[in-house]
């Protein structure tokens, strides 16, 4: 059976596919797009709230907890359909959930706003943006299940995805680092919350049914929902590729905050070639798309998470170097290395993300596809949030402040020495994805 047809052997109408690329396409775009409001956030914090930089990078992370419901938000996004429909909605309620907390953080900061009010409209923005995402995730996990997954053809949509949130990183990163000199936070998060508002509006102008999505049980209950994925999450293959994919996050001590203090601080780098930096990132985030989709889909995906994780530990090493200024010592500027190393470190983390993704929809009974992905990233979201605290602790350990950077260096040869070691029980990644189809 062609991988374009479904299970009766039709081939879906062009009129269906294109509004599912026009859901996911805008809904994929503005996820990448919210770089733009954040990287506002952190000169708010630094400039006008005055906060440190372990601080920050709390601060940071603290506000990504609500990804850590996601399973929740997939459990309930299978089980609770809202006027005959299950991913459409939660999409419609995630963009209002954010669209609301900007701008309602818009009003608030015109007069001091506290930093606790500020981190709770925060953590509102990304409950709303989690459930958004798990909801386009479950679609596209669908789609991904309804295709025959043995083809070339099946990492398409993951693809598309991929690359319409790449496009919307590199904008939002482009229009971000050339708007934070010329206009106010406040200004840039009206316009984020503005886009949010179209995207509500184009969401709920898009009826579930013209989706074409795979049919499945509506009174299918929470209690059972959580009865199948227990299941999966028991299934060896399922359970330990999330535990590695989760463990190779979490085991690393992100040093976010303090780079970038000392970036802006101590270096006195520009904000435009932050922007630059990470404009950078999101086009080789949207050539790495555009490559695996062309050239990689057919290498078994733990060969291809291997070696991205490899790649992430080298840029480490070269960070030691560049914060020791060897670079500077031969003759390479500041900025050039921001621009291009530092970007590229920054999306790295996020590669391995799209062979991992293919393999799990492969991998994901049919019914679950939501929990599974939700819990997927859901995991992710919390070896992250472990990471950034472990970059705190080690900073406070080795020293590392605001001012002071002397124990950097050994902080991110640390870094880079934690990154190469899930490396030794990466055969916990199955590494056929002829063995991946469950039904």
């Amino acid at each position: 059976m062609s991988a374009k047809e479904d299970a009766k052997g039709r081939r879906p109408g062009k009129g269906k596919a294109k509004w599912i690329r026009i859901l996911l396409g805008v809904g994929y775009w503005v996820q990448g797009f919210r770089c733009f409001p954040w990287m506002a956030v952190n000169f708010f914090l630094k400039d006008s709230v005055k906060v440190d930089s372990s601080t920050l990078q709390i601060l940071q992370n603290s506000v990504n907890l609500p990804m850590v419901g996601k399973p929740i938000y997939g459990v309930v996004s299978d089980a609770v359909y809202i006027s005959g429909q299950h991913r459409v909605p939660y999409i419609a309620i995630g963009a209002f959930l954010q669209a609301m907390s900007w701008l309602t953080i818009v009003i608030l900061s015109q007069s001091n706003i506290s930093i606790v009010t500020l981190s709770l409209y925060l953590l509102l923005s990304n409950l709303g943006a989690s459930v958004a995402e798990v909801a386009n995730d479950a679609i596209v996990a669908e789609m991904g299940k309804s295709e025959n997954s043995q083809s070339a053809s099946s990492g398409e949509l993951q693809s598309f995805v991929w690359m319409a949130s790449s496009v919307g990183g590199v904008l939002g990163n482009l229009l971000g680092g050339a708007a934070i000199d010329r206009f106010s936070p406040q200004s840039m998060f009206i316009f984020f919350g503005l886009l949010l508002v179209l995207q509500f509006l184009i969401t709920i102008s898009v009826p579930e049914r013209s989706l074409n999505l795979p049919k499945s049980p509506s009174n299918v209950g929470i209690r059972k929902q959580l009865s199948e994925l227990s299941a999966a999450l028991q299934k060896p293959e399922i359970a330990y590729s999330i535990a590695w994919f989760a463990a190779s996050y979490a085991i690393i001590p992100a040093l976010t905050g303090t780079m970038f203090f000392y970036q802006t601080q101590y270096l006195k780098i520009d904000a435009a070639v932050l922007g630059i930096s990470k404009v950078f990132g999101q086009v080789v985030t949207l050539l790495w798309g555009i490559i695996y989709n062309r050239s990689l889909k057919s290498v078994q995906p733990r060969k291809l998470i291997e070696t991205i994780q490899a790649t992430m530990a080298v840029f480490m090493i070269s960070d030691v170097l560049f914060v020791k200024g060897i670079y500077r010592q031969m003759g390479v500027p500041d900025s050039i290395y921001i621009v291009v190393f530092s970007g590229v470190l920054e999306v790295l983390f996020f590669f391995k993300i799209l062979p991992f993704s293919i393999l799990i929809a492969q991998l994901c009974p049919r019914g679950c596809e939501g929990s599974l992905m939700a819990f997927v990233m859901s995991a992710v979201a919390l070896a992250f949030i472990v990471s950034g605290y472990l970059g705190v602790a080690l900073a406070s350990y080795l020293g590392v402040t605001g001012n002071d950077f002397s124990g950097l260096p050994l902080g991110l040869l640390i870094q880079a020495v934690c990154t190469f070691l899930p490396l030794f029980s990466s055969s916990w990644i199955p590494d056929q994805k002829s063995k991946t189809r469950t039904e």
